[in-house]
């Protein structure tokens, strides 16, 4: 049975939105003193943030575990737990929230954790092959 195409695009754009939004947390000390003067400010918001963690757990979860139904195997969702919690503390726990580099360091990890989790759950549904082992 192939893959259903909204899997792939599920997974896809979990894996470009993590991937990105690792890149805009290592990126944020470097250019954080530039974005009030290109008009981007909302970029470097808490709510914003927030939200694109909110956006990121979600889609994490509906995709791996939608992944993980059809595959049965853990690799994925082992990489995006962690990832996971990693990018709710560097929302949630102050000390670290309000910490510029420490910060920007918990969010590019997490962030990439999420990404490549969903890289590996395209993977396993991609290369997913039917055999007499298969659980569906």
């Amino acid at each position: 049975m192939p893959v259903h195409p909204t899997r792939r695009l599920l997974d896809r754009l979990g894996a470009m939105g993590s991937l990105v939004c690792a890149a805009h947390c290592a990126l944020i000390p470097v250019v954080i003193a530039l974005l009030p003067s290109l008009g981007l400010a909302s970029l470097n918001s808490d709510a914003f943030e927030a939200a694109f963690v909110v956006f990121a757990t979600l889609l994490g979860l509906f995709s791996i575990v939608w992944g993980y139904r059809r595959h049965h195997a853990i690799r994925a969702i082992s990489l995006l737990a962690p990832g996971l919690v990693v990018l709710w503390t560097g929302v949630l726990y102050a000390p670290l929230h309000h910490s510029l580099v420490p910060h920007a360091v918990a969010m590019t990890l997490g962030g990439t954790l999420v990404g490549l989790a969903h890289l590996a759950n395209l993977r396993l549904n991609h290369g997913h092959v039917h055999d007499a082992q298969c659980a569906h």
